[in-house]
């Protein structure tokens, strides 16, 4: 699968948005993927989820013995890159503030991970999460996502396999470009209005 071609997933799901967006950062945006919508439907996700697995194997030369992701974002394609690559799938919770393993999941000591988000912004909650791995004994091999927001400039502290890797321009709220002066913000996504 191309980049525009899981950009054009995205955008038959409408689920690359364009308008004027406050991001869970604060900072605001023109462009705003909203991944859920393109992953509810499942052949979709399926499609996507094959695709990155393929690239994940021809990008990660170690043996994968399972998949984690962080809860909520990476859950469907955590568990849908999993099943691509025939391995384990497990998701991090945050509690009181920090990324870990509940619900009875555990990693065997030097387990090979592979971290899966959605989409990869600044890489900080990555990093998060693959701190989290190692503090449970696993060892985090290289990461995947369907959209590298950051143009390539996100650092996630190991190789990030990504789909597609698109540049979305950002600006804080008391510097926004003329353009966008009488469009009115809005907050979409998990953390902000529906």
């Amino acid at each position: 699968m191309t980049p525009d071609q899981v950009l054009d997933e995205f955008r038959d799901a409408d689920a690359l948005l364009e308008g004027h967006f406050i991001l869970s950062s604060g900072l605001h945006s023109r462009t705003y993927l909203q991944c859920a919508r393109v992953l509810m439907d499942t052949r979709r996700a399926a499609r996507l989820a094959e695709a990155l697995g393929a690239k994940i194997k021809d990008n990660i030369d170690e043996d994968i013995d399972c998949v984690v992701a962080p809860a909520m974002g990476g859950l469907i394609i955590g568990h849908e890159v999993a099943r691509a690559l025939n391995v384990d799938s497990m998701f991090l919770e945050r509690t009181d503030g920090e990324f870990t393993l509940r619900r009875g999941f555990h990693l065997s000591e030097n387990a090979n991970v592979v971290l899966i988000e959605d989409i990869v912004t600044t890489g900080l909650s990555s990093r998060e999460a693959i701190a989290a791995i190692g503090a449970h004994g696993g060892r985090v091999v290289g990461a995947g996502c369907l959209i590298d927001r950051s143009g390539g400039m996100a650092d996630v502290g190991v190789s990030l396999v990504s789909l597609a890797s698109i540049t979305v321009e950002t600006f804080e709220a008391d510097n926004a470009p003329a353009d966008l002066a009488d469009v009115p913000a809005v907050k979409p996504g998990s953390r902000g209005l529906k």
